[in-house]
């Protein structure tokens, strides 16, 4: 499955849906140029939904860790959320819990983002 997202800007945030396979960092060029885009409009915090991830390899990790950097090098915060059972154990076996604010729905990365 091909890897597709999408960016839902609300003022000074966003709501990133990510889905299909993430496992080549040339699929996240324009994911990461977009948000740098969001970073120059003032748009830090970013609600980052999996829940249509199927599959994501070390570049997929890659991608997340580069979004993560970007949002708090420009003052924001990012929050995984809806990750499914085959995410979050790569999460956990990378032990990138300890790095991601992990939500388990919309409303709570929401909160956890403070809007």
């Amino acid at each position: 499955m091909i890897f597709e997202f999408t960016i839902n800007q609300h003022g000074d945030h966003a709501i990133i849906h990510l889905s299909g396979n993430l496992i080549d960092k040339g699929q996240a060029v324009t994911l990461l140029e977009q948000c740098d885009a969001l970073i120059m409009s003032g748009c830090i915090k970013w609600a980052i939904d999996l829940q249509k991830l199927e599959y994501m390899n070390s570049s997929g990790l890659n991608t997340l860790i580069q979004l993560l950097t970007r949002s708090r090098v420009g003052g924001g915060e990012a929050v995984l959320y809806h990750l499914n059972k085959k995410m979050n154990e790569l999460i956990l076996i990378t032990k990138l819990h300890t790095l991601f604010k992990l939500a388990s729905d919309e409303k709570e990365a929401m909160q956890m983002l403070g809007i």
